[in-house]
């Protein structure tokens, strides 16, 4: 398609020269003049893309942050050598106690492999990590 329109013409139907400079041509940038001298159009403009009712805010979550069962023996066996702090209990009634929130985890994933038998206390567990766990003598404890 050929646009012939204003072709020649100096200044394409804007009238004189000056009539296209700046922003004053259009009333000022932005919402300029939205209550004075562009009140009417801004009030239609309102009404056609107005809120209407009330959107619920989305919830905010948080990260989850995971560890895998092959992780955990690796993590627990160092903790061990260097002292065993308090989120790492071994005792001779039981195998060894693990919280895994204390040691800033959320939920057990089931990757990797798993020998040592283990008490595992956690928020979230994966069937498989569950399945590694028990398959090791160790238990998986939901935490509250």
């Amino acid at each position: 398609m050929q646009i012939k329109k204003f072709r020649g013409t100096r200044t394409c139907g804007g009238g004189t020269h000056k009539n296209r400079r700046g922003a004053g041509n259009r009333g000022g940038r932005g919402g300029a003049g939205d209550n004075k001298h562009h009140f009417v159009k801004n009030l239609l403009a309102g009404m056609r893309r107005g809120k209407h009712g009330f959107k619920r805010p989305m919830a905010v979550s948080r990260p989850t942050h995971t560890i895998n069962v092959g992780e955990l023996e690796q993590l627990v066996h160092a903790l061990m050598a260097t002292g065993a702090p308090s989120h790492v209990v071994n005792t001779e009634e039981e195998p060894v106690r693990v919280n895994v929130g204390s040691l800033g985890f959320d939920k057990v994933l089931g990757s990797g492999r798993m020998s040592t038998p283990m008490v595992v206390v956690a928020r979230e567990f994966s069937a498989s990590a569950i399945e590694k766990i028990e398959a090791a003598g160790g238990r998986a404890v939901f935490e509250e």
